[in-house]
């Protein structure tokens, strides 16, 4: 008899895991307590208009293609269709702004003609990091459950990369002279929730497989990467059980054997997966061995986020697909948010206006607008009923004065927001939307583990384990625990690769 698995959440971890243990043979169950999988990858359905919840662009894409072909061979483009967006993103400053491109001759261009003077440093920095992340990435792939997985070679390899004191941003200063082209190349620490003058530098790796690699729109939304996945698992045999909560997990000694589902009804199982928020999961459905809330305050964690999604009765064909408003003092910005008690009123704003790309997202003529601003978490307290009107009308006003969309206003037929607290009631803790911070004491070992330390069949997946937040690390959470499971049960799985050749070549 094929051994039980049980995931808890159908975001993209647990879907990755099912798919893949679905297709290896094993008995696996997804339940979601929602009514849709996809967890902050889901698809928020306003009237007529479609908006992803969180991620809105695909980096890294060949580990996707890694995780579909770990389910039987399968490719991602026979369950969605993708498209590789060129310009990438605009970046905006108070007195210029850039078109980002994979195309490294276009980059430059565009560099000099922003930069005067700055493409040759572009060079410089895409050669050192091809090296960079070919000796970093190998450290994604493995678990870290024990102290002594530090002396493998692949880690020492990297260590003069990840054992330093540097920020993303001391290690832009080594290759560019302008401040704005600084943060044009690190501003992708957001994507970690994060400060880039906080952020380790290994992680400047973030800049180079985005512009070296490209990003990628799922037409529909990213949301259809879920959508596809949740479609695998099926076809695999697994069972998805939707609008179903876990209360709490209990226990034989340091093996879970079951869980108690809201409803009553309990579920046995072999081993376990749990992908929900960590922080969130570890205070409230472990039963008898629950941790203190007040303890796992005593962490790390990320900022938060204010959302609008907006659907509008035109399309501003004009403006960009993906657009990021810096603001006039990123550095200020950055360090209210880090410091978690002041809402800046300067602040930065990234707008996604993905119907100039995909038709099928709103009605024929009309449009939808997603905008995300960085702001601090949950920890102080801040209330958001009394100021949410306000800030909204702040957050509008600086898209109008930055953007041509001046009659923006006049266009919104529909419209829906999510506060950090709205993000804490939907389970996020202290509403840190990208989950536990990536600082050093918190990564690789020092992260909770894929494997959970004094347990002997939960595992892991998603941004709150190694080896951490953003889409494609997901996916490799899931891989890594996945394989973990068919250890424990005495199979040596294959590893599907595909990154290896593109990452020498990029050498080359």
């Amino acid at each position: 008899m094929s051994k039980k698995i049980l995931i808890i959440g159908a975001g993209p971890g647990g879907l990755t895991s099912g798919m893949i243990l679905a297709h290896r043979g094993y008995d696996v169950t997804i339940v979601e307590k929602a009514s849709v999988v996809g967890g902050r990858n889901a698809p928020i359905q306003a009237g007529d208009y479609t908006f992803d919840t969180g991620p809105t662009f695909l980096h890294q894409k060949f580990t996707l293609d890694e995780m579909f072909a770990e389910a039987g061979g399968r490719k991602p483009e026979d369950y969605m269709d993708f498209v590789k967006l060129d310009p990438m993103t605009t970046l905006s400053w108070s007195d210029t702004s850039l078109d980002t491109s994979f195309d490294q001759d276009k980059m430059k261009h565009n560099i000099e003609k922003a930069f005067p003077g700055e493409s040759a440093n572009y060079d410089r920095f895409m050669r050192d990091h091809a090296k960079k992340l070919r000796k970093i990435f190998p450290c994604l792939l493995n678990p870290y459950n024990k102290l002594s997985s530090y002396m493998q070679k692949h880690i020492l390899k990297a260590l003069p990369y990840v054992a330093t004191t540097k920020s993303v941003m001391d290690v832009l200063d080594e290759y560019f002279t302008n401040d704005d082209l600084k943060i044009a190349f690190t501003f992708q620490a957001k994507y970690l929730g994060m400060s880039p003058w906080t952020c380790p530098a290994l992680f400047s790796i973030l800049a180079y497989i985005e512009y070296a690699h490209g990003i990628y729109h799922i037409q529909g939304g990213l949301s259809n990467i879920s959508a596809g996945m949740a479609k695998v698992f099926q076809e695999e045999g697994g069972n998805l059980m939707l609008n179903t909560e876990v209360r709490e997990i209990s226990y034989q000694n340091d093996r879970a054997v079951a869980v108690e589902l809201a409803n009553g009804d309990k579920m046995n199982f072999d081993d376990l997966i749990i992908n929900a928020d960590y922080a969130q999961a570890r205070h409230m459905i472990f039963g008898e061995r629950n941790e203190p809330e007040e303890k796992l305050r005593k962490k790390k964690f990320s900022c938060s986020t204010y959302m609008l999604y907006l659907g509008l009765d035109t399309i501003y064909e004009s403006e960009p697909h993906h657009h990021v408003i810096f603001a006039d003092n990123y550095q200020q910005n950055l360090r209210d948010i880090q410091d978690g008690v002041k809402v800046s009123d300067d602040m930065s704003i990234y707008v996604r206006n993905s119907s100039i790309t995909d038709p099928t997202v709103a009605p024929a003529g009309h449009s939808q607008l997603y905008i995300l601003v960085p702001t601090i978490n949950n920890r102080s307290g801040y209330t958001w009923e009394e100021t949410q009107a306000e800030y909204r009308e702040k957050v509008l006003d600086k898209i109008i004065e930055r953007t041509g969309m001046k009659d923006l206003r006049d266009h919104i037929v529909e419209e829906r927001s999510i506060t950090p607290q709205d993000w804490q009631e939907a389970d996020i803790f202290l509403g840190a939307t990208f989950n536990l911070a990536h600082t050093m004491d918190q990564m690789l070992y020092f992260r909770p583990q894929n494997r959970m330390k004094g347990f002997e069949n939960i595992y892991l997946v998603g941004g709150g384990t190694h080896p951490g937040s953003g889409l494609p690390t997901i996916y490799e959470s899931a891989r890594i625990s996945s394989n973990m499971i068919c250890e424990s049960h005495g199979e040596t799985p294959g590893r599907v690769d595909f990154a290896t050749a593109i990452l020498d070549q990029d050498i080359c």
